[in-house]
């Protein structure tokens, strides 16, 4: 092997020949197949490999998929560099085709470092630059896998309103196909005008008043008491169900059974109750049409779309209230309970509203996950104001983070979910978005009892 070779790396174009003979000497060229493992993800980072000829991509899995973080070419490095933290490697690394691979180990490259000036700056300038691509890269890779989950949830969400709408519109379309029948019938009849207002007004304050909510038991006796009376009657055809939510009655029936004769009864029910199915479809159309536009409006202000993207005076509570409604549906699979507990005389306060959104969706968002083993949770969030700072602290349940490595949860890539369930890059997030308000983060956490305290302040 030939100085040449390695000088194939472009920030070796300076490099005095004798460093790189060193570093030739120091280290052995390999071959390596299309499919070959360079190194795996968990292994620890001891050797620097150069790629001399061919192409390698390092890889890793996020839910259950394979996603590339780079690819590397002839003339790329990847593996131990000088003062790199890092300890186990994030991803695994494999050839793309037949390649061609210069292996140093770690230990040799730190004995040059103070041999070689050159040979170091140059391998330094390679780390500074492989952290800038490959921080940026997987933050963008965090960004989509969270915006994937995000979507998901949301699709679930704004799909029951729909869903509701489109069942309740066919039956309601079903209730309007009637009409025509039920105008024959009850123009045909001759009640005297003061009952026709009697059963009016019942109907009417049927309709405005405030129904019990029953239990399904309860619901159940009422219908059975409808439907005996109603076959006690020989009349057929009326839904009960309808008569029951609008809390209708046994002796209701009988007042209306008192102002009419058995066949203009017969028509009136019928009437009365296609008038309370067709109420019934409206309503549930106009709250599930609220629901959809709510679910809009959080997404609205979640991402704060249509704003400026400099910082603007905020309710600390809206952006929390959004994000758990914009994490309502994995709030609602994973069986957690929220309880909120916010001191609304806080004042506005100034920041970047979607950087603490996005805050506030991580902490929640590990919150659920962590609680995730008891099938189960309870997450207390709350407000307070602390002198000249707002406090905001979310508390759950769950088994807890372990005193050894509550002080390392906040560095780039540290993780203590399993191998692609997440790149160590939230929390990280996190706390750069809270220093940049000038606030501060802790944690505080024991098992079934965990505390992020998040403090911002008033006067930003």
């Amino acid at each position: 092997m030939r100085i040449a070779n390695v000088k194939v790396v472009p920030e070796f174009a300076n490099v005095p020949d004798e460093q790189l003979q060193w570093l030739i000497n120091k280290g052995e060229a390999i071959e390596m197949e299309e499919g070959d493992i360079l190194f795996n993800e968990g292994d620890p980072v001891t050797k620097t490999f150069i790629v001399l000829d061919g192409k390698i991509r390092i890889c890793t899995t996020q839910s259950g998929q394979l996603r590339e973080i780079a690819s590397i070419e002839k003339g790329g490095v990847t593996g131990y560099l000088p003062f790199s933290r890092a300890v186990k490697a994030f991803a695994y690394c494999e050839c793309v085709k037949p390649s061609w691979i210069f292996v140093c180990s770690a230990d040799s490259i730190k004995q040059g470092i103070t041999q070689h000036y050159e040979l170091t700056e140059a391998l330094v300038h390679m780390m500074s630059t492989r952290v800038r691509e490959t921080t940026s890269t997987l933050q963008q890779n965090e960004k989509m896998f969270a915006l994937g989950k995000l979507s998901a949830g949301l699709a679930h969400e704004l799909n029951n309103p729909a869903a509701a709408i489109s069942r309740a519109a066919s039956l309601l379309q079903s209730q309007v196909r009637q009409l025509p029948h039920l105008f024959k019938t009850v123009s045909g009849l001759h009640v005297d005008q003061d009952k026709i207002e009697k059963i009016q007004q019942l109907v009417r304050d049927k309709i405005n008043s405030t129904r019990p909510v029953l239990s399904m038991l309860q619901k159940a006796d009422v219908e059975d008491e409808l439907t005996f009376w109603l076959e006690d009657h020989h009349i057929e055809k009326i839904d009960t169900e309808g008569l029951t939510e609008m809390n209708f009655t046994v002796d209701d029936l009988e007042i209306i059974k008192n102002c009419l004769t058995k066949d203009e009864l017969v028509v009136v029910l019928e009437w009365i109750g296609n008038f309370l199915v067709t109420n019934k479809m409206a309503d549930d159309i106009r709250i599930s049409s609220e629901r959809i536009s709510e679910l809009v409006g959080a997404v609205k202000n979640f991402t704060f779309m249509d704003k400026a993207s400099d910082k603007q005076m905020i309710d600390i509570h809206t952006g929390i209230r959004n994000t758990l409604t914009i994490l309502n549906y994995k709030l609602k699979s994973s069986n957690v309970i929220v309880v909120e507990n916010y001191d609304e005389t806080i004042q506005k306060i100034k920041a970047f509203p979607g950087d603490l959104n996005q805050v506030w969706t991580n902490l929640i968002d590990n919150a659920i996950d962590a609680m995730e083993v008891n099938k189960k949770g309870m997450l207390e969030i709350s407000t307070t104001r602390d002198g000249q700072f707002v406090k905001v602290v979310l508390k759950d349940d769950g088994p807890g983070i372990a005193k050894d490595i509550q002080q390392k949860i906040f560095d780039p890539f540290f993780t203590t979910k399993e191998m692609g369930m997440g790149s160590g890059l939230g929390l990280d997030v996190v706390s750069r978005i809270i220093r940049q308000h000038n606030g501060s983060i802790k944690v505080n956490s024991q098992p079934g009892d965990t505390e992020f305290e998040v403090c911002l302040p008033v006067n930003n």
